[in-house]
């Protein structure tokens, strides 16, 4: 049921006070972005209307403002995740943090050493290594998953071995929910002298995370997912493995001195924040951090477990719909992907629009993943800090609409 705690809370975020298709908003596609609260926006607003100017450049007031904000932002962020401020790089979006990882640590590597990642990853974490593995005769492998969606640690252990230089997995599935041991895989890839990336971008909204529990080398995020502005993502890399590597892109504010004939660059975080960056979003960023940090990343984590379990409990006991992930919350997150027997997820997802509830259907950016289950797609449900039990109540008789205007069971 909806809390006075949560009907606060749920007032915070302007969207969710609107209608779709004149019936109440129920918004279950956090895992694709997730909303903004007031504050977010305010901040990327007041930033234009007080101190609109580029950072590092002037000595101006309003480049000084605008310099020590942008600044602030990497302050939170770094103590929102345990990082030291220069082991915490802004990007564009979690897609070019995994990028930028893929083209700078490859550089040392020799023909035939491998890259493990696992059979669940997202596009975004397969296909930049995939594809540079192509140009530059490296070799990519996958560990598997168990019958119930989860990671086969023993087939980890196997699959990394002295060849491996790169380990990368996600700390989240968007498509399965599930979470995977990170800590554990981070000693796993250490001993063999590889290093581990995580692709955060379904953990770092939904999950305590600190770095140097985990004990990860990189870790990367997108904004957008964590009630943050589009446009801005997160790179954490620890800081003597950060220095080592070369810069990603070149251009302005990440050089100390060019010459027409070398270069020479700047300190971190600065050495990989080429261009004027994204000063507004970074700003948004830091005001959905500390949005996060007031409502306690622990309180957040527990109540999208309890919506997953009583998601899990209402999907599972429904004819004809089968949920594509671990059955239980354990090491589990709030994503639940699903199939209804007799209907296309397209279709089922415009129905489901059709009385104001918004899901994902298809791929989910994880084409291999599906090959794999044997399946073209699924409906993705995914939960944020403003959804209900009551919105789950709401998905369910919406489904039960679209098995009766397909006629299931007739």
């Amino acid at each position: 049921m909806i809390t006075m705690q949560q009907l606060s809370l749920r007032r915070d975020f302007p969207l969710l006070q609107q209608e779709n298709n004149g019936k109440p908003l129920v918004y279950l596609d956090s895992a694709s972005t997730s909303q903004k609260p007031a504050s977010v926006i305010e901040a990327m607003n007041r930033y234009y209307l007080t101190m609109n100017a580029n950072i590092h450049r002037g000595v101006y007031r309003l480049s000084q403002e605008a310099t020590a904000a942008y600044e602030e932002a990497h302050r939170k962020v770094a103590a929102f995740i345990n990082a030291g401020f220069e082991e915490v790089i802004f990007t564009k979006s979690a897609t070019e943090s995994l990028n930028l990882l893929a083209y700078t640590l490859t550089k040392s590597m020799l023909q035939g050493e491998e890259i493990v990642l696992t059979q669940m990853e997202h596009h975004s974490n397969l296909v930049p290594w995939q594809q540079i593995a192509k140009e530059l005769g490296l070799v990519v492998k996958y560990i598997r998953l168990t019958p119930d969606f989860r990671l086969d640690m023993q087939h980890a252990r196997e699959m990394i071995n002295v060849k491996t230089k790169i380990v990368s997995v996600c700390h989240m599935s968007n498509v399965l929910g599930t979470i995977n041991p990170i800590a554990e895989l981070a000693s796993l890839a250490h001993a063999q002298g590889a290093v581990l990336v995580v692709d955060g971008a379904q953990g770092l909204p939904h999950l305590p995370v600190d770095v140097q529990f985990l004990d990860c080398d990189f870790y990367a995020a997108s904004g957008h997912k964590m009630l943050g502005p589009t446009g801005i993502g997160i790179l954490y890399g620890k800081l003597h493995l950060l220095d080592k590597l070369p810069p990603f892109l070149y251009g302005g504010d990440m050089i100390r001195e060019v010459t027409y004939a070398d270069s020479t660059f700047n300190d971190l975080p600065w050495k990989f924040e080429a261009g004027t960056p994204n000063i507004a979003e970074a700003m948004g960023l830091a005001a959905a951090v500390d949005y996060l940090r007031s409502v306690g990343m622990e309180r957040v984590q527990q109540h999208e477990a309890a919506l997953t379990v009583y998601a899990l409990a209402k999907l599972g006991g429904m004819p004809g719909v089968q949920v594509i992930g671990p059955a239980t919350d354990e090491q589990r997150g709030g994503v639940i992907s699903f199939t209804v027997e007799g209907i296309h997820t397209h279709d089922l997802a415009a129905v489901l629009d059709s009385e104001g509830i918004a899901v994902r259907g298809g791929h989910h950016c994880a084409m291999p993943l599906m090959g794999l289950l044997g399946i073209a797609g699924t409906t993705r449900i995914s939960f944020s800090v403003y959804n209900t039990q009551e919105e789950v109540d709401a998905l369910a008789a919406a489904i039960r609409k679209a098995q009766r205007i397909f006629g299931y069971g007739q």
